[in-house]
């Protein structure tokens, strides 16, 4: 009985691991963004492999601490914000090609020289690649809310997903998500409320924080007259 109790609980978990939380879709592929993917990202990329763990002593050279920043969109946000901490490692795990050639442009004029990028499912690489407890923060910005009903179950920031990125979290460091979409955040906010080892850091949502810097995708929302909605939770 106890063995066919496992093999269902691991099954389910398996299913649920291959309900993506991302769609690949087409998108205007500049000459520019795909000449900077073909030609950078052997350079500042970090090639999936399953069971290879993370070293990021090794991969940026230093023992600073190391931010996974996933779905990264555009890059803008996330080049801004390494140009800002050079102190700090950039990982940032995206699929769209589009941004990933935009975003490696970005590190290559910015002279970055603490930002990886994973082209790459976000979840395989946390479960097949990166050590418990060797994450700093997570940034997680505007990912798809999928509004319809039907679609709540690819959300990325609900349990089990949100217990995985527990687990791959340091102690003292934080998950930061932000969305325009009210109803995800409402959702996300129960749903790490109630992720193990996990404490909201304030009463509800979040204040803004001053170091993020608006994006062109925020400021679609804001002109659609949606709220950003914030939330910060830190591993106990």
């Amino acid at each position: 009985m106890e063995n066919g109790q496992e093999n269902n609980a691991f099954d389910e978990k398996k299913h649920y691991r291959e309900i993506k939380t991302f769609v690949l879709r087409a998108g205007h592929f500049t000459v520019a963004e795909k000449r900077d993917y073909e030609e950078l990202l052997p350079v500042w990329g970090i090639a999936h492999e399953r069971g290879k763990t993370l070293d990021f002593a090794t991969i940026f050279g230093n023992e600073n601490p190391t931010v996974f920043e996933i779905g990264f969109g555009m890059g803008k946000a996330t080049a801004i914000i390494a140009e800002q901490n050079p102190s700090i490692n950039y990982v940032g795990l995206e699929v769209h090609k589009p941004g990933i050639g935009k975003l490696l442009g970005e590190i290559r004029e910015r002279g970055l020289k603490n930002v990886r990028i994973i082209a790459h499912d976000a979840l395989e690489v946390l479960s097949e690649m990166t050590a418990d407890e060797s994450v700093d923060a997570f940034h997680i910005f505007f990912p798809d809310p999928w509004q319809k009903k039907r679609h709540h179950k690819r959300r990325l920031v609900q349990r089990p997903r949100t217990d995985l990125l527990s687990k791959k979290l340091k102690r003292g460091g934080y998950l930061y998500f932000v969305t325009d979409w009210f109803p995800y955040a409402q959702s996300a906010l129960e749903e790490l409320t109630q992720t193990g080892g996990l404490k909201n850091r304030f009463d509800g949502f979040a204040p803004k924080q001053a170091w993020r810097p608006e994006t062109r995708f925020e400021q679609k929302g804001i002109s659609a007259e949606r709220d950003i909605t914030e939330i910060m939770f830190e591993k106990i």
